[in-house]
């Protein structure tokens, strides 16, 4: 019966008749670029950004001079793609992107908000190095693999602790050696210059080595007020007034002896806020996702998600919801705790990282479809998205946005060329994105302009406009966790700095 159908479907096929354009129609040249034209116009205005509208002739100027300056750029990479950074590992071409007159732009306009970025990852290295690497009582433990950093008034036991301060001032030769250690776990790369890892599990091995050195740190609760405030000053020096850090709240100490719990821990990211706040009156604040690492066995989960609850009970306009962080392809997936987190739906919000992996039908990938169903806020990196078709048909029937983070899928081994990468097609399709930056600090960023201008260069379409940029910085804001009263207020703030902006260009 299989077979008799499947003759029966080729006799259809070969008496369909073929359909072969006439020659004899003359070729109408004057109607032919007609109708490329109108197409060409179509796909623009179907892609993001192009049915955003100009708000003035100051913008409309401010455009043609982006558009000339973006265009010289493609223009001259288009015959030597090698120059072209988006092409490149952020870490080797950082430098020449901060020469270029695009991202000078970038750099002045508002950028709203950052909705993706580790609390660990907040402060670019430099400060970190420069501010707290030579503090007093800040201790080192020498290890083959990697180096350890404590603040201690008395060092523990648990490893042979020296005071840094001590063996940089032992001779010239030791303290080169130990500042250039230091510098290169801060970082994935060395200054301009990408290091070359085996494999991708190998650089999420560096990668940890990172956080490894940086988080004991940040439990110092007088160094974490400090390095709160930087975090928030280079956000704001970067024209971004809003911020959703995610972190897990650690339990802070000092050298008095005391420790800070979670309530504590959260009051302290509430006292610098509003300090910076007081300084900075038109900062509109930060909110926390609690996040928990993806290798937590389920009873502990449980536990965990209670204590955020109750904590988000206490500080609603501080703790936003909860994401699960780590290398997706080697933690446990979504649908291994769908029976821990179905009780929560209706009690706090998600904000999943999903389908940050290349692969393909395997867990970590199908995290997407997890994510959707139980209703996550936003979507973070969503690498994997384009290979499901019905998650994109959902995510756009949800108005979900998507946290796209350039640096950090090309940084972290998930793309070479950010010209291929998966959010161009998003971009085509006006699917609701952010671009956050993830980790900026871990790779020698700052901020939020070296991933907007990876995007508007690699990842959008050369047509691309200053709508574009416009509508990234409007989506920040409505896809944030703010309500609804500070929504309206952070437009209010954003729409005359925009104005602003355009009459600067």
């Amino acid at each position: 019966m299989v077979w008799f159908t499947f003759k029966v479907q080729i006799i259809l096929l070969l008496a369909c008749p073929m359909i072969i354009p006439s020659t004899n129609a003359e070729f109408d040249s004057m109607e032919f670029w007609r109708k490329r034209n109108n197409l060409i116009d179509e796909e623009k205005s179907l892609a993001f950004g192009g049915k955003t509208p100009f708000y003035s002739e100051s913008e409309i100027r401010a455009n043609d001079i982006l558009m000339k300056h973006k265009s010289s750029e493609i223009n001259e990479a288009f015959f030597n793609s090698s120059e072209f950074a988006p092409s490149r590992n952020f870490m080797s071409v950082r430098k020449s992107i901060e020469d270029s007159n695009v991202f000078k732009i970038i750099r002045k306009m508002p950028k709203g908000a950052v909705l993706n970025v580790h609390a660990s990852a907040l402060v670019s290295a430099k400060w970190v190095y420069e501010n707290v690497t030579f503090r007093d009582n800040v201790y080192i433990c020498i290890r083959p693999e990697k180096l350890l950093l404590r603040i201690f008034d008395k060092p523990s036991n648990d490893c042979n602790w020296q005071l840094l301060s001590d063996l940089r001032n032992a001779n010239e030769t030791a303290r080169t050696q130990i500042n250039s250690r230091i510098l290169r776990q801060l970082t994935l790369g060395t200054e301009g210059q990408a290091e070359s890892y085996s494999s991708e599990d190998d650089l999420w091995a560096k990668f940890k080595k990172v956080f490894d050195l940086r988080v004991p740190l940040l439990r110092y609760k007088p160094l974490f007020e400090d390095y709160l405030y930087q975090g928030l000053k280079e956000l704001y020096d970067d024209n971004v007034f809003f911020l959703e850090v995610r972190t897990p709240l650690l339990e802070m100490y000092d050298l008095d002896g005391k420790t800070y719990d979670e309530k504590e821990s959260t009051e302290v990211y509430i006292n610098v806020t509003n300090r910076f706040m007081r300084d900075h009156p038109d900062f509109m604040g930060v909110k926390i996702i609690y996040s928990i690492y993806r290798k937590m066995i389920s009873s502990n989960l449980t536990e965990t998600i209670k204590k955020i609850i109750q904590l988000q009970q206490i500080y609603p306009n501080v703790i936003a919801g909860i994401d699960l962080i780590g290398q997706e392809d080697l933690g446990y997936p979504l649908r291994n705790w769908i029976s821990v987190l179905e009780p929560f739906i209706n009690k706090t919000d998600f904000y999943f990282h999903a389908g940050e992996t290349n692969w393909y039908g395997l867990e970590s990938d199908e995290n997407l479809f997890d994510a959707v169903l139980l209703n996550s806020k936003r979507i973070g990196h969503g690498y994997a998205i384009v290979k499901h078709p019905k998650i994109m048909e959902l995510i756009k029937q949800k108005r979900m946005a998507v946290e796209v983070c350039p640096i950090a899928n090309q940084v972290l081994a998930l793309i070479t060329d950010l010209r291929n990468h998966p959010a161009s097609i998003l971009f085509a399709q006006n699917f609701s994105i952010v671009i956050s930056s993830n980790d900026p600090g871990v790779w020698g960023a700052t901020a939020l302009s070296y991933d907007f201008y990876e995007a508007f260069m690699g990842l959008m379409s050369n047509h691309s406009d200053i709508r574009a940029l416009k509508q990234l910085a409007i989506n920040s804001i409505h896809f944030s966790s703010m309500n609804q009263g500070q929504k309206a207020r952070a437009v209010e703030i954003w729409v005359q700095k925009w104005k602003d902006f355009v009459d600067m260009v």
